[in-house]
C-alpha cells in the first residue's frame, strides 16, 4: 500500500527533507509514498482529517524559537482528532540564492519563511541591511518567488536552488550554528506506536481557572518520578485568560506510572486530549526505572485496608 503524505511545500523545503528521511527509515513501510505538498502545517493536518492524506509531516519545534505555534494550534483545531506516531530532528542551515546574473548589490527584496527570517538576521544585517523582507509560506516558496521575479533573494535549503534554477551566493547561513528542527509524523487516531523504553507522550488539556491547579496537576507526575521534557501554553481563543497546556512527558502510555498520572490528570482537567506516545529522538528521554513490585505491594496494602485486615 502506498501512503499519501502531506507536507509543507513546494518541493525543496526542510519538511520535504524530513519526509524523505522518515521514508528512508521505513516509517511508511516499503511500498513507497505519494508526497502531497500543501501551503501550511494546518493544511497538512486538515488533509489527514479529510482523508486526502494518510499522514502528515510537520515541524513542531526548533532549537532557536521553540514551539512552532501554528502546528500546536492545528493539532487541536478542526474536527477529527489526530495523533503523533514518530519524530526526528534535522540540522537546519540556509543558502542565500539569487536569480542568475544578479549581484547582492542589486537586491532590494528578500524572501523567506518568518521563522527562517529569525534565524538569518545577523547575516542579513551584515550583507543586506536595506533589503525589504517579504514573508513566504515556506522557504522553498521563497525560492520560487525569486525564480518568478517576485523577490530578489531568498533564504532556503540548498536543494531549492537546484529545483528553481537559482544561484547560491552563501551556504550554511545560520545565526546559531547547529540549529535543529524537530519534525513529527501525524495520522488519524489509532493505537500508539509500541513502547520502546525511550518514548515521549504528549497531552493537551485545560484546567479550571483556580489557584494552583497547574502545579497540582504536574505534581501527580512528579510524585511518580515522571519527568517533563516540554511545556507550552496557547490561548484557547474562547475567553481571555484561558489557556491550553501542551505537555511532553518522558515515557509511554503503556508505562504503568505514566498511565496512573494521566488518570489523575483526567480527573483534574476540564478537557484533555491524548496526542500520542512515540519513540523519542532524545537519548536522555528514558522513563525512570520503577519497581513495579512496589506498586503491586502498594495496591495489595490498599486492598487489605479495605477488607479490614491487618496491614
Amino acid at each position: 500500500m502506498t501512503f499519501s503524505v502531506a507536507y509543507l511545500g513546494p518541493a525543496g523545503t526542510f519538511t520535504e527533507a524530513a519526509l524523505t528521511e522518515f521514508s528512508a527509515r521505513g516509517v511508511f513501510g516499503s511500498t513507497g509514498i505519494q508526497p502531497l505538498p500543501v501551503a501550511s502545517p494546518a493544511a497538512a493536518l486538515d488533509a489527514v482529517r479529510s482523508g486526502q492524506a494518510d499522514y502528515a509531516v510537520v515541524a513542531i519545534e526548533n532549537s532557536v524559537d521553540g514551539a512552532v505555534t501554528g502546528t500546536y494550534d492545528a493539532l487541536v483545531d478542526g474536527g477529527e482528532p489526530v495523533q503523533i506516531f514518530h519524530e526526528l530532528e534535522l540540522e537546519v542551515a540556509f543558502s542565500i540564492m539569487l536569480r542568475p546574473g544578479t549581484a547582492l548589490s542589486d537586491v532590494r527584496t528578500f524572501a523567506t519563511h518568518p521563522i527562517a527570517h529569525q534565524q538569518v538576521r545577523r547575516w542579513l544585517a551584515e550583507n543586506l541591511p536595506n533589503a525589504e523582507f517579504l514573508p513566504a509560506s515556506s522557504n522553498a516558496a521563497a525560492a520560487e518567488m525569486v525564480a518568478n521575479g517576485q523577490a530578489d533573494a531568498a533564504a532556503a535549503p540548498a536543494r531549492a536552488a537546484e529545483i528553481f534554477g537559482l544561484e547560491r551566493v552563501a551556504d550554511s547561513v545560520a545565526d546559531r550554528r547547529g540549529a535543529r528542527t524537530r519534525f513529527v509524523v501525524v495520522g488519524k487516531r489509532s493505537a500508539p506506536t509500541p513502547r520502546t523504553g525511550n518514548d515521549t507522550t504528549l497531552v493537551v488539556f485545560t484546567l479550571p481557572h483556580e489557584p494552583g491547579t497547574l502545579v497540582a496537576s504536574l505534581q501527580d507526575f512528579a510524585l511518580r518520578g515522571i519527568d517533563l521534557s516540554r511545556i507550552a501554553s496557547r490561548p484557547t481563543r474562547d475567553a481571555p485568560g484561558t489557556y491550553l497546556f501542551y505537555v511532553d512527558f518522558i515515557g509511554h502510555i503503556d508505562d504503568q506510572p505514566l498511565a496512573e498520572a494521566l488518570r489523575a490528570l483526567w480527573l483534574r482537567a476540564e478537557n484533555i486530549r491524548f496526542l500520542g506516545s512515540w519513540p523519542s529522538v532524545n537519548e536522555e528521554a528514558r522513563a525512570k526505572s520503577v519497581d513495579l513490585s512496589r506498586i503491586d505491594a502498594a495496591s495489595a496494602w490498599v486492598d487489605a485496608a479495605r477488607r479490614g485486615e491487618e496491614i
